[in-house]
């Protein structure tokens, strides 16, 4: 048949929060579209929605002519409608990459042939909160985002969002790592030197590099440009765009965000309950962490002696100088 169009689908984080690659820089679902007896079946998304299933979203009911997934999965039934929910016997992973070849028809005629990455559902992100965080770079030390888990689980698909960032704010999507309760994890914003990386299984000295811990996980986000200011929002999703966790910085105590896209995050965390001001209303620069005194060895920190998370800026301190600890519990020494 001849292709009479081409269609080239974004999938956002809002519409298919499993068609997100690794490295965080986004994927595309590409559809060939054929026949034209009536309007064409137009594919909208892709969802895992357990450990066993996967849903992709037309525009109308379509049936399944050919389906095939790499790396292969065992299927066991798959429903076709609208929605064609597709079932298999296990096999991945939690959040394990997947890519889908999917051929379907609708009853007209039309054909869509759609090729999709996605990841499979992730029900074991542990509990875990943003600890510590660098907004400066001097060669070959660079900025970074520090975790610390508060029970076992996966960290697979779970995504790292960087507000300044605007055109592309998930900066990072977590490969499936297996992590204990109590473990220290540096996502690092560059990789600058050659030892840099990965420690996605149980040996944590893999990494070499400046700030690179032998007892801490070590992750590298490639590449040199920055991602992170003193002035941002930084949060963490799951594949339901639930807030994990989230901290807004501010370098200024100006009565209003500068910029939109500030001023937005800070009304969808304040409305998911991850983050509001100290007078419990939505947070302005004001009440964010206060930046201005941070240097390369001066980072944000998490006050670890706090055993609740109240989702404002009481929670953190500006670390004195020489007193960062990527990968290892905060100095409780404090600037100022």
């Amino acid at each position: 048949m001849k292709y009479l169009n081409l269609i080239v689908v974004g999938i956002c984080a809002a519409l298919c929060t499993v068609c997100s690659c690794a490295t965080g820089t986004g994927s595309e679902a590409v559809a060939h579209i054929l026949g034209s007896k009536s309007e064409a079946p137009v594919f909208f998304s892709c969802k895992a929605v357990s450990e066993t299933e996967l849903n992709f979203q037309f525009s109308k009911p379509v049936k399944v002519v050919s389906l095939h997934f790499s790396p292969a999965l065992a299927l066991s039934e798959v429903e076709n409608g609208s929605t064609v929910r597709v079932h298999f016997n296990g096999g991945p992973g939690p959040g394990e990459r997947l890519t889908a070849d999917i051929l379907a028809q609708d009853n007209n005629g039309n054909t869509i042939n759609v090729l999709v990455p996605l990841r499979t559902k992730n029900s074991r992100i542990p509990s875990l909160r943003i600890n510590e965080l660098r907004t400066e770079f001097s060669n070959p030390r660079c900025e970074f985002i520090e975790l610390k888990t508060f029970g076992a689980g996966n960290l697979g698909a779970l995504r790292v969002f960087i507000t300044s960032n605007s055109k592309a704010p998930m900066v990072y999507e977590f490969p499936p790592v297996e992590v204990a309760r109590g473990e220290y994890i540096t996502l690092h914003l560059r990789t600058t030197e050659a030892g840099n990386r990965d420690e996605l299984g149980s040996n944590l000295t893999e990494s070499g590099g400046a700030n690179a811990s032998p007892t801490a996980r070590d992750l590298w986000i490639p590449g040199s440009t920055k991602l992170l200011r003193k002035t941002d929002v930084v949060y963490l999703l799951d594949q339901d765009d639930r807030v994990v966790d989230a901290v807004m910085l501010s370098e200024t105590a100006d009565p209003w965000w500068n910029r939109d896209y500030f001023a937005e995050a800070a009304e969808l965390l304040f409305k998911a309950g991850a983050w509001k001001g100290p007078d419990g209303k939505i947070c302005s620069p004001a009440g964010a962490v206060q930046t201005s005194g941070t240097t390369l060895t001066r980072t944000i920190c998490r006050d670890e002696t706090l055993a609740e998370n109240s989702g404002t800026a009481a929670d953190w301190y500006i670390t004195a100088t020489s007193s960062a600890t990527p990968g290892s519990p905060n100095n409780p020494k404090r600037y100022n």
